[in-house]
């Protein structure tokens, strides 16, 4: 009998798949993945948008600006 692999993730995580896509709306740059703050960066646009329920919020009024 051969064990089939999960294709779950943690509730937070983001599909890989996914942020190989995904841009700032701004800036039309890629974007890095925080982990630890579960948010998409974008350092050209200076902005980190939230990950929620493992769903990326790409709107701008809904992102953290970063100093």
């Amino acid at each position: 009998m051969s064990a089939i692999p999960s294709t779950e993730r943690p509730a937070n995580s983001v599909d890989p798949k996914l942020l190989e896509i995904l841009v700032c709306p701004l800036t039309k740059t890629t974007l890095e993945y925080d982990s630890t703050r579960n948010e998409l960066i974008s350092r050209k646009a200076k902005l980190a948008y939230p990950i929620r329920d493992g769903i990326p919020i790409m709107l701008p009024e809904e992102a953290r600006r970063l100093d």
